[in-house]
């Protein structure tokens, strides 16, 4: 079962994310969108929408730096584990808060609004479940660790971020998981879970930037012909003998 958990089945569900938005982009690229709502209600979305992507920018951050960054590099920096440990925390808890804070809002908007509401799939149903106990998983493991110290005193940069970075590597050492709090085992499962179901969802938009816009051809506006007699917004007659039908 440690293997199963801690070696199969993070590289199935980095297989179905690789393969899954592959197989999506080729042969749904129309559906390779947000499906915006905007029209139907953009209160809400403006206040959820910024809330909830800047704190993921934030989460993100975070956790590239606790799982990618080697805790002997910040060491060799003279970063200290209590003040590394410090930081995470003034950073990681605003960063959740808002995410989480943003999801709910948004979560909320497409429950009440009803064109909203039936613009969402059940794959984006189930999605928003598992992100939202992603968050709150890595919230409780931030604060029962560093504030409560709660499960004894454990140091994530000698387990979890290790056997991270060994999936990788294709070198996976499933015992680095095994000691690890059962808080940390579940954020992990179920993010990697997420990773599966992703190119399913509307989360395909994160990997969407405008980069055509760079080299598209110009757009030529035409000003409205405003002289007297021509209604607005039609071209005005020319001149000469009309053609013949």
């Amino acid at each position: 079962m440690s293997t199963f958990l801690w070696v199969i089945f993070p590289y199935i569900c980095l297989a179905v994310f690789v393969v899954g938005h592959v197989w999506r982009y080729r042969y749904d690229k129309f559906g390779w969108t947000t499906r915006s709502s905007q029209l139907y209600e953009s209160r809400l979305l403006r206040i959820g929408s910024p809330l909830f992507h800047f704190g993921m920018l934030g989460v993100v951050a975070g956790h590239f730096l606790g799982l990618v960054v080697p805790q002997s590099l910040t060491d060799s920096w003279g970063v200290s584990h209590e003040l590394y440990h410090a930081v995470a925390l003034i950073g990681g808890i605003p960063a959740g808060l808002a995410a989480l804070a943003g999801l709910a809002i948004l979560v909320y908007r497409r429950r009440t609004v009803g064109p909203v509401f039936r613009a969402t799939t059940v794959n984006d149903k189930v999605m928003y479940a598992v992100l939202g106990v992603v968050i709150v998983l890595g919230m409780w493991n931030t604060v029962a660790g560093s504030v409560f110290n709660l499960g004894g005193e454990y140091n994530y940069r000698d387990g979890v971020s290790p056997w991270f970075r060994s999936i990788f590597w294709f070198q996976p050492d499933a015992s680095l998981m095994e000691d690890a709090p059962i808080g940390f085992q579940l954020h992990a499962l179920t993010a990697f879970l997420l990773f599966a179901m992703w190119p399913f969802t509307r989360l395909v938009h994160v990997f969407s930037a405008p980069v055509g816009y760079l080299v598209r051809p110009y757009i030529v506006y035409r000003d409205r012909d405003e002289r007297p007699g021509v209604a607005p917004g039609t071209r005005a007659p020319r001149r000469g003998w009309e053609r013949v039908q």
